[in-house]
């Protein structure tokens, strides 16, 4: 709720979905231009139909090409969906009862920029799944990106990313991205 109000969004009536191809998703994060953000986020590892693994996601934006999208109701693929565009950590086993229990930090050049916390998340993951899962078959290696807190921004060359995943008070996951 905090990044809707941070943008200036209108709150959605129903959960919004995008996809982004195999083109996407890389593990090195790219440089594009002045105008794309960041968006730190929760990522979840599809196995046999269900959560199996938890991971970090860079989720990039091509903030202006999106904004203009979005004012003629037409589909974001362009802003969201472009090579390179899902930087992600390697995943980690995981028992999605334990779902309650994770948060997430993203520093950027080591301040502190994004944290949230499962009850920060609008959806819940259950229902994130049970929302693509009908109308769409979610296939083994499929990857679920959450939705991102308040602090998403613009980047620039040279910036230093870290992020780590916790379940309570311990870290399960750490990554990090130089944007080169």
């Amino acid at each position: 709720m905090e990044h809707i109000h941070e943008l200036g969004n209108e709150i959605p009536s129903s959960m919004v979905l995008f996809s982004k191809p195999n083109s996407a998703i890389t593990d090195e994060l790219s440089y594009f231009d002045e105008k794309c953000r960041f968006e730190g986020e929760i990522c979840f590892l599809i196995w046999k139909g269900a959560i199996t693994g938890i991971g970090f996601g860079l989720d990039l934006t091509k903030a202006d090409i999106q904004n203009r999208m979005k004012e003629k109701g037409l589909p974001w693929e362009r802003a969201k969906a472009f090579d390179g565009s899902a930087v992600l950590s390697e995943f980690v086993p995981f028992d999605p009862v334990e779902l309650e229990k994770v948060s997430m930090k993203l520093f950027r050049n080591s301040e502190l920029a994004q944290y949230a916390t499962h009850n920060l998340m609008i959806y819940k993951p259950d229902e994130i799944v049970r929302e693509i899962s009908s109308f769409m078959t979610l296939e083994d290696g499929d990857i679920i990106m959450s939705g991102t807190p308040k602090g998403v921004s613009n980047y620039e060359r040279g910036d230093h990313f870290a992020a780590e995943l916790l379940l309570g008070d311990e870290v399960i996951l750490e990554c990090r991205f130089t944007a080169e």
